[in-house]
């Protein structure tokens, strides 16, 4: 599959087309580094095992360098709120090269005052003092795949970390930051109730400021989509842990504001806030998805996967290896996709100053939503129930075309 062209750059922003945008949303970036010491069998992102030393940091780098100065033309004058490095485990790159990356982020974009810098990290990468050198680097939000801190639940997960080292990660950004997230992940193989609650309650014990929480699922095109692990709990049981989180944590000051993100006040994710509210999003990196907003459409692009592919692309100014304009149609299911996940819902004169469409374009899911008891509304906001909450795929599916 070869490049696409050039991107035409003045037709992206004077051509007629499909939409009216009377402003743009605002503009995040998101980075990422694939590589990680083992693939997970549940894993679906664009994660590749390294053997026989460490990432090739400088080639990299220099790629992000040159894929995002090929971009610039389609942000100029946009202020960044949020930079987020994930991957792979990006906490494999050396504090150094993460203040490298960051300068030469800085020295590209205009980065709006106390901007959210997240670097996602693994307790099976973590060493004594390595978060406070992030932090040092410019780092200002560190998310930690802890998962369980049950070892043979960590084991079933193909983890490379056990519990010890992830109580001593969490505990090292802990002095390291004022903000960190940490994920778990329930409806493990084996898992019970009783197991499940200790997990959470470990987590709380760190009085996290953040804290994620996601159900294990299988996806395609990974081994446990192909050799499904035993033991797994049955939907209601997966309920009833879900139901027992969202009791713990609220009892302990986080708030659920997102279907699996739990915060106390003033540590939302700023990041994932902007995914949720349809804001838009440069992505560089292996792989990396990008929404991009323009007077009259809205362009996705992805970059090229494999990383070998992406730095010899990148390094000729041809990053990209697909890109589309969203359509008409598509719009609607595109930001339900996103908004309904927040507790909160979204204003509806949000919709319109998104995607640049009318209410209209989703008054009849709106009725049928509302038939079904998936969602409430008055004159101002839109949100998904309690119910809704519960069948989110199912609300989320009334807004396809």
């Amino acid at each position: 599959m070869s490049a696409p062209r050039p991107i035409d750059v003045s037709g992206l922003h004077r051509r007629a087309g499909v939409l009216q945008l009377a402003a743009l949303p605002p503009l995040a970036l998101y980075v990422h580094l694939p590589w990680c010491l083992h693939k997970c069998p549940y894993c679906d992102f664009n994660s590749h095992e390294f053997a026989g030393g460490p990432p090739p940091e400088t080639r990299y780098l220099d790629a992000l360098r040159a894929d995002l100065e090929a971009a610039l033309p389609l942000v100029w004058g946009r202020r960044v709120i949020s930079v987020f490095i994930g991957g792979g485990t990006p906490s494999l790159f050396s504090p150094e090269a993460i203040e490298r990356l960051l300068a030469d982020v800085r020295a590209r974009l205009p980065l709006e005052p106390g901007c959210e810098i997240t670097l996602e990290a693994n307790p099976g990468t973590f060493e004594r003092e390595r978060f406070r050198a992030f932090r040092a680097a410019g780092v200002t939000r560190l998310s930690i795949g802890v998962q369980s801190f049950d070892d043979a639940k960590l084991a079933a997960l193909g983890r490379v970390h056990d519990s010890a080292q992830a109580i001593a990660a969490v505990e090292e950004a802990q002095q390291a930051f004022d903000t960190f997230n940490i994920d778990l992940m329930y409806a493990l193989p084996g898992q019970t109730l009783a197991d499940c609650e200790s997990d959470v309650r470990q987590a709380l014990a760190f009085e996290p400021p953040h804290l994620s929480v996601y159900h294990l699922s299988l996806e395609p095109n990974t081994r446990f989509a192909l050799h499904p692990p035993a033991g797994l709990p049955d939907d209601d049981a997966a309920f009833e842990m879900l139901d027992r989180i969202t009791a713990l944590t609220g009892g302990a000051g986080l708030a659920r504001y997102e279907v699996s993100a739990y915060a106390r006040a003033g540590h939302r994710c700023v990041h994932n806030l902007n995914y949720w509210n349809f804001g838009d999003y440069l992505g560089i990196g292996a792989g990396a998805h990008g929404k991009l907003s323009f007077a009259h459409r809205i362009l996705r692009q992805t970059r090229w996967r494999e990383p070998a592919a992406y730095m010899a692309h990148a390094l000729e100014g041809q990053a990209i290896s697909s890109e589309h304009e969203v359509t008409r149609d598509e719009l609607p299911f595109e930001f339900m996709l996103n908004a309904l996940r927040l507790k909160d819902g979204f204003e509806l004169a949000r919709f319109c100053e998104r995607t640049g469409l009318g209410l209209s374009d989703i008054e009849h899911g709106l009725e049928a939503a509302e038939a079904k008891g998936l969602l409430e509304r008055d004159c101002k906001r839109a949100r998904p129930s309690e119910r809704g909450f519960d069948f989110l795929n199912d609300l989320q599916a009334l807004f396809l075309r």
